[in-house]
């Protein structure tokens, strides 16, 4: 029995999110598949982050165990042939026993797209998020600097989270501005459900002005999500990596391989 770990890039638009769902067509639903008749047997995927509906990766990481014993690059051209043009997979690496995708990460960076200008754009739309009144990325930096450190994030959790605590360790939050483009790059140990979204939702009041720098600082404080943000739309947001100790030896992508054009 062979494990394998993949890698996945694709564009959450049409779909419930990467976990199964009964009601709608679901990411890992269509990988299993594809897998499934690539081996001629029944493939259960094990990811590194599961997304939400209509948020995208460019390096989700999942794991399979399979009887069939093919060259790497086999698997990647195999699959491909079977998968819809909105979901690819990169890449496939043979891993030794220990390895799992989701316990095995060490860390999650995320990447929210806001296309910033008075017009939307027709050939982006539902791969950003549009904002039409001007950001002030400085200040919105500035305030994100707050949510560094292992802090409970209480503030920026969905109602439905499922996780048992909210404590997590954000290891680096950037916002800057190239162009028409906003990016918040955040990187933590792991994930609340929808936190980097409301995150966002909460930098978008400052960057309007409409809310102070110190701000995000109370409301990291308060613990209390009724005080935040709105939740920022699903369309701006980007799996982009999950990090694992360097002995797997695994891709991942770089934030500079990422560049938008307006």
């Amino acid at each position: 029995m062979a494990l394998l770990a993949i890698g996945i890039e694709y564009q959450g638009t049409a779909y419930c999110g990467w976990q199964h769902q009964k009601h709608c067509d679901s990411v890992q639903q269509q990988l299993e598949k594809a897998l499934s008749n690539i081996a001629n047997e029944t493939i259960g995927l094990n990811c590194a982050g599961r997304t939400d509906t209509g948020v995208h990766a460019v390096g989700q990481v999942a794991h399979f165990k399979t009887n069939v014993d093919r060259p790497d690059k086999a698997w990647v051209q195999g699959v491909n042939t079977q998968l819809p043009s909105d979901i690819r997979v990169t890449w496939v690496k043979s891993m030794q026993e220990d390895f799992h995708a989701r316990f095995s990460a060490i860390a999650r960076q995320y990447r929210y797209v806001i296309f910033n200008r008075p017009v939307h754009s027709a050939i982006l739309a539902n791969r950003v998020t549009w904002e039409n009144r001007p950001l002030d990325v400085k200040k919105m930096h500035s305030a994100a600097q707050s949510l560094l450190g292992e802090n409970d994030f209480s503030s920026f959790r969905a109602s439905g989270c499922q996780a048992s605590h909210a404590n997590r360790n954000v290891q680096s939050l950037k916002v800057s501005r190239q162009g028409n483009f906003v990016f918040i790059d955040i990187q933590a140990n792991a994930f609340l459900h929808h936190m980097v979204r409301n995150i966002v939702g909460t930098l978008l009041e400052v960057g309007r002005l409409e809310k102070p720098i110190d701000w995000v600082a109370e409301l990291l404080k308060k613990q209390d999500r009724t005080q935040a943000g709105m939740t920022a739309p699903a369309d701006g947001l980007y799996f982009v990596n999950a990090l694992y100790p360097e002995q797997f030896e695994l891709p991942k992508v770089a934030l500079d391989e990422l560049l938008w054009q307006a």
